[in-house]
């Protein structure tokens, strides 16, 4: 085989298609927002290598010169459905002809790569992987040998050489098994990430349920007892009104640490907004001292007023881990206190237990996914944690040694409200 006319475009063809699949599954991960546009995501990040591999071709030889636009064209199809295709389409033939003048040929083998793959796409969906690696290359050779043979029909001067059967039929199978096999790994990750942070917050919340349940079960019981006594027919309507007056205040206190906890689970709106530290931690601090209670843990507090920006439940859901694992760390009980104080344009929360402490290694790897030091830990609540305070614009910090204790320190942004306009 002659390779004299091939260069090193081939690679850079094959960059421009992989890096732009990760950067469509990093924009649609990170960008909940825009997962709301995923076809227009999608179109947009195939355009790009469409276009790079257009402006970078392969020459085969002195009167053929291909590139690979073909591979993020059929994947933005298959992945997108007709609308993605179609406007990859269009994308395609207007700098095709743009780079290089119109030419009928080209429209003709365009539009029938666009019908046959928007016609498989319905179907290609549903597979496994498997199956949809196997399709995909049977559905490209097809396609190679169909648009090759459309061009001897309608060209005089197309002929296949060596090379053009190599790098337009023989290599495009290859590339758009590795290029769908990363696309089915990275969907698979995005998942398997996403349930297991549900995981880990249903099992936060089935453990708070239990301490919860056990908290209530206490006023409820004082209640008991005062109605009963009230069923007394020789009270005196002073001593009547002192028990209802318990009554109402032990309802109220059972109906407050519920209303914590349902508030802790209901699902968090994807928003922006003021946060009072002080205020937003110490309902996390009441939500979760009948855990502390069961675990023989003292909680004392300064909480410093001051005000930050970000998801209030994403938030409560980070300092309850946080504080969870500061519980979880004492065994045999202790106090855990919690101070925050404002330093210049910054919020200081430090988080300190008298519990085991964590060696270097498992100070390094604080906030990784899968890696705890508990027994049946996942680590995705110090992960959820560590993530909420990077995308609050914050930092964490950790100071600990073996059986003397951890203390979290995390800062966050002061936010100053603007009363210019006032």
């Amino acid at each position: 085989m002659n390779f004299i006319y091939i260069n090193q475009n081939i690679l850079d063809n094959l960059f421009y298609i992989l890096v732009s699949i990760l950067i469509y599954y990093i924009l649609l991960d990170h960008g909940k927002r825009l997962s709301q546009y995923g076809k227009t995501l999608i179109t947009a990040c195939m355009s790009i290598p469409i276009i790079l591999c257009m402006k970078f071709p392969i020459y085969i030889d002195e009167y053929c010169v291909h590139d690979l636009r073909q591979i993020p064209f059929i994947i933005g199809t298959l992945y997108g459905g007709w609308p993605v295709g179609a406007a990859l389409l269009v994308i395609i033939l207007t700098f095709r002809f743009a780079f290089y003048g119109f030419n009928l040929l080209t429209l003709t083998v365009y539009i029938v790569i666009f019908i046959i793959t928007a016609l498989f796409s319905s179907k290609f969906k549903n597979f496994n992987r498997k199956n949809k690696l196997n399709c995909s290359i049977l559905l490209i050779l097809f396609l190679g040998i169909l648009t090759s043979f459309i061009s001897i029909v309608m060209s005089d001067y197309f002929r296949i050489t060596e090379a053009y059967v190599f790098y337009f039929i023989i290599l495009p199978p290859f590339i758009i098994v590795l290029a769908l096999y990363i696309i089915e790994i990275l969907k698979d990750a995005i998942i398997i990430r996403t349930q297991m942070v549900r995981l880990e917050k249903m099992e936060v919340v089935s453990q708070l349920a239990a301490s919860i349940s056990h908290e209530v079960r206490n006023p409820l019981t004082v209640v008991k007892g005062f109605v009963q006594l009230l069923k007394a027919p020789d009270l005196t309507q002073e001593v009547r009104e002192q028990y209802i007056e318990h009554v109402v205040r032990e309802l109220n206190s059972a109906e407050s640490i519920i209303s914590e906890y349902l508030a802790f689970a209901k699902p968090a709106i994807e928003k922006v907004e003021n946060i009072l530290i002080n205020r937003e931690i110490g309902y996390v601090i009441e939500m979760i001292k009948p855990l502390a209670n069961m675990n023989l843990v003292t909680i004392s507090n300064q909480l410093a007023p001051g005000i930050t920006r970000g998801n209030i439940q994403h938030f409560k859901q980070c300092f309850l881990n946080l504080i969870k694992n500061g519980i979880e760390a004492m065994p045999n009980g202790g106090e855990l206190n919690i101070v925050s104080y404002v330093n210049n344009f910054d919020i200081i929360i430090e988080i300190s237990d008298s519990g085991i402490g964590m060696n270097k290694e498992q100070i390094n790897r604080f906030g990784e996914p899968y890696y705890s030091s508990k027994e049946k830990g996942t680590g995705l609540g110090s992960m959820v944690a560590v993530k909420t305070i990077q995308t609050m614009n914050g930092t964490l910090h950790l100071n600990s040694a073996l059986n003397k204790g951890t203390t979290i320190s995390i800062t966050l942004p002061v936010y100053q409200e603007d009363h210019s306009g006032k």
